[in-house]
């Protein structure tokens, strides 16, 4: 699954820079898109506000198909403080097209599975698919607005993945 998982993050990372190239995280000295995933970085004590974290949840197996097809669930979680220049007023709009860049990214539901632990990348035979996104309610915490999503993110295993 880790290769289905590194699949769909680099493809939210690749529409994220081609839908809005300003969204981005300085970590580490390093200036990134605004999109990450949870456990592949250090510990936050906070999430960081105006970009998109992915975590991953469950997991499922289905082995009554011709190749085993696994299951995971995504959750993509994000908040904003607005901006300074209007004193944070502006933060439900700042939401709100965070949510058009997630259904942006999210779309179209598919992208080519690829195996990032070579180098460079090799892509695999199958795709990695995804439902359409669930959005849960806004959530308001003092000057922060957040919302999360929710994707299963689908893919068949390959033999080169079953081996390893």
């Amino acid at each position: 699954m880790q290769d289905a998982k590194d699949s769909f993050y680099m493809a939210l990372r690749t529409r994220l820079v081609a839908i809005n190239p300003a969204r981005t995280i300085l970590l580490r000295s390093a200036l990134r898109p605004g999109i990450l995933v949870e456990e592949a970085e250090a510990p936050f004590a906070q999430l960081p506000t105006d970009v998109f974290v992915l975590r991953w949840l469950g997991l499922g197996v289905d082995q009554d198909l011709p190749s085993s097809m696994v299951a995971a669930e995504c959750e993509v979680l994000y908040s904003t403080l607005g901006t300074q220049s209007f004193g944070g007023l502006d933060r439900g709009r700042a939401l709100s097209e965070m949510d058009e860049e997630l259904v942006g990214m999210l779309t179209p539901f598919w992208t080519p599975k690829f195996n990032y632990a070579t180098q460079p990348a090799t892509q695999m035979l199958t795709k990695v698919f995804w439902d359409e996104p669930v959005f849960g309610p806004l959530t308001a915490l003092r000057d922060r607005l957040s919302r999360t999503a929710r994707v299963v993110v689908y893919s068949y295993e390959e033999g080169s993945e079953l081996a390893g």
